[in-house]
């Protein structure tokens, strides 16, 4: 099984990464952290005749590396109570390609399994799950597969140590996916 890690935050080694990085420990895996693309907003064609326009960036590049991959694991800190920016534009652009002639998006995204790792404070568990049901409908939409979750308790870098829970379902998810 290919595993892919889509890290969504500006920060690097940020608590999400964290928690990600605890999970992916000895497991071969690739990640693509979404603020290294050069990946635009598009404007939404998809009720028109001649449909969306080519966009010149990195996202086939990103598409192309999402599709090869059976596992994914989503990583964003929750931003106002949603994903980041990144992550959300990673989202937005499945509407273009389902209209791609060149993919059967659809069909070639149904039965991935997704994973979702979030981190934030002011009562995470609480103001983390519309997040974690957007997640939710997203996956139901395409046919993938929503095995899990995490959201960790953590604001300020390194906070996320502190987690005794988050922690130990990191190294639950690590010993799942080894087998």
């Amino acid at each position: 099984m290919k595993i892919l890690t889509i890290l969504g935050s500006s920060r690097e080694n940020g608590n999400s990464e964290y928690l990600v990085k605890q999970a992916m420990k000895g497991i071969e895996h690739t990640q693509l952290r979404l603020s290294d693309y050069k990946i635009h907003p598009i404007n939404d064609m998809r009720h028109t005749d001649e449909g969306f326009s080519p966009v010149d960036d990195d996202y086939e590049s990103v598409l192309s590396e999402f599709l090869a991959h059976d596992l994914i694991i989503f990583v964003t800190p929750i931003y106002w109570f949603g994903m980041t920016s990144h992550m959300k534009l990673f989202f937005d652009r499945w509407s273009q390609y389902m209209r791609d002639d060149r993919f059967d998006f659809k069909n070639q995204v149904r039965g991935k399994k997704a994973y979702v790792i979030t981190t934030g404070g002011s009562n995470p568990y609480v103001s983390g799950l519309p997040l974690i049901q957007q997640f939710g409908h997203i996956f139901d939409f395409v046919g993938m597969s929503f095995e899990d979750y995490v959201i960790g308790n953590a604001v300020k870098p390194g906070e996320i140590k502190e987690d005794l829970l988050a922690l130990d379902k990191m190294n639950a998810w690590n010993h799942t996916l080894k087998k």
